[in-house]
């Protein structure tokens, strides 16, 4: 009885150096990727779930990383749908960790449905994003080249849309 007590010990921690290999490698091939758009996932307010490889290829990308709440991102938000004329080229991942009714609100509220280059939506508490970046203050923005190289990052009080369309500009 001893011999398969030691057997399912043995095999149960096969299983569990399995598991914690297997996760260190999904997250070693996400972080390693430094400089390139990270493999998120968001739900959607339509319930869809939206992935990093589905942003339309051959167009800058931005995220944005983002909290509904926040008075500073809705003035963020505000400022770019202003010129949005500007920014058309420009694929937008708008990412926040709140409840997806939240994000339904928001994008109800500011219109940006409209907007068949934005793509909103939750992360939710896997926080997966948020870490990537180590993000403490909102809103953050990350521009990439259409090929997903990292070409800046805006920490809250370094948003300036003029220096982001500049770069946008000369890529």
């Amino acid at each position: 009885m001893n011999r398969h007590l030691h057997n399912n010990h043995n095999t149960f921690s096969s299983r569990f150096l399995l598991l914690i290999l297997a996760g260190l490698l999904y997250f070693s091939a996400a972080y390693s990727q430094s400089g390139k758009v990270p493999p998120f996932r968001m739900a959607q307010p339509d319930g869809k779930v939206f992935r990093a490889q589905d942003l339309p290829l051959g167009k800058p990308i931005v995220i944005i990383y983002f909290s509904p709440d926040c008075e500073e991102c809705q003035k963020l938000t505000k400022e770019l749908l202003i010129r949005m004329d500007e920014f058309s080229g420009v694929s937008f991942a708008m990412i926040t960790y709140q409840p997806v009714e939240n994000v339904k609100q928001y994008v109800k509220k500011n219109n940006l449905d409209k907007f068949p280059n934005i793509f909103a939506g939750t992360e939710g508490s896997t926080l997966f994003v948020r870490n990537y970046y180590d993000i403490r203050l909102f809103p953050f923005m990350v521009l990439y080249t259409k090929n997903g190289d990292t070409v800046a990052k805006y920490n809250s009080t370094q948003i300036n849309l003029d220096d982001l369309l500049y770069r946008i500009n000369h890529l």
